[in-house]
């Protein structure tokens, strides 16, 4: 029998096999079942039907500078289903300095809504303080890795709590590069204690626009690492792809997500559809397709009047002060789509 230990906070061993031998993540964060990202256009569906989804992950940025009705709708989202939070402006890669605001904003609204964990991705989004909205791949050097590692760790300690780093699409990558992607996430992971949120898709695609395996990338993965899967469907122009979030999700993405699972012994799992987004059923019975390929714990359903409690989020404490609560940042907000 392996012995569990339950240590809390960022960067702290929770458990090392399960007594299957499936390897868990290294901060005992739970297998929420399958999740959908919350978008605006099925508000109205949730709140009246209270469907049977696990959880919904939100863009972070869409709640952070505002006090109207998308944080109102968030607020009665967030008292039914545990909510994860998925930022797409933290630029952990740039090389401008950490936005505090940003990040006093980010733990306000963590705690707001006792997000189970948040996440954002492994690229930088602008420069001398100008955002070009987009998802940038960084060079795979040395000296970018100690630059993130030293960025990831100080979030970390601001923020009182581990985050997920997500493996972005790419288009170019940099002849300057000394290593892979995957061993760049891999070693950030481990030097800077942080988590991983995989994106089936997203290797994928990159995969296929740089020639390489995607089945090999998947091995170099600390799967120990690794807190949350995306799955998303892409657009194919042929001679390359794109991550666009448009339409269901292609065989060979969840023949992925199925070899991920199984390594871990289970995750979390979320749909991303943002654009040219479908009714509130079809996109769930998307996600539900999830359920063909790995088996997801079952969840007590609440009724509308019942709050998420503290079994339904992250077992750490969220120590931000009071301050946070007024939080604000120069961050424009961010579209629905990540």
């Amino acid at each position: 029998m392996q012995r569990t230990e339950c240590l809390q906070g960022p960067g702290r061993l929770q458990s090392e096999l399960d007594l299957g031998g499936h390897v868990n993540n290294r901060w005992g964060l739970k297998n929420l079942g399958v999740g959908l990202g919350l978008r605006t256009a099925h508000y109205g569906t949730i709140l009246a039907d209270d469907p049977p989804v696990d959880w919904f992950e939100i863009i972070s940025e869409n709640y952070m500078q505002t006090e109207g009705r998308p944080l109102y709708m968030l607020d009665q989202i967030a008292e039914r289903y545990p909510i994860v939070m998925h930022g797409v402006s933290m630029s952990i890669g740039s090389t401008d300095p950490l936005d505090e605001a940003y990040l006093r904003a980010l733990r306000a609204l963590k705690k707001r809504v006792r997000a189970a964990w948040l996440s954002d991705h492994l690229c930088w989004t602008g420069v001398a303080g100008k955002h070009v909205h987009d998802l940038l791949p960084l060079p795979y050097t040395e000296e970018a890795l100690r630059h993130v590692t030293e960025r990831v760790r100080y979030v970390q300690d601001f923020l009182d709590a581990p985050i997920l780093l997500e493996n972005p699409s790419t288009y170019i990558e940099f002849q300057g590069s000394t290593m892979p992607e995957y061993e760049f996430l891999s070693r950030l992971a481990e030097d800077a204690d942080c988590g991983i949120l995989l994106d089936l898709n997203n290797i994928y695609v990159s995969c296929f626009n740089h020639g390489y395996d995607p089945h090999a990338y998947l091995d170099a993965i600390p799967m120990d690492r690794v807190v949350q899967f995306h799955v998303a469907g892409h657009t194919n122009c042929g001679t390359h792809l794109i991550d666009t979030h448009i339409g269901p999700v292609i065989d060979p993405v969840w023949t992925l997500f199925r070899e991920a699972y199984e390594r871990t012994g289970g995750r979390s799992m979320l749909l991303e559809w943002d654009a040219e987004i479908p009714s509130f059923e079809e996109t769930h019975k998307e996600a539900l397709k999830a359920h063909r390929f790995a088996t997801f714990p079952k969840r007590p359903r609440r009724s509308p009047n019942t709050p998420a409690g503290p079994a339904d989020t992250a077992d750490t404490a969220d120590t931000a002060d009071a301050a946070d609560a007024q939080a604000s940042t120069s961050t424009p907000p961010s579209k629905d789509a990540p």
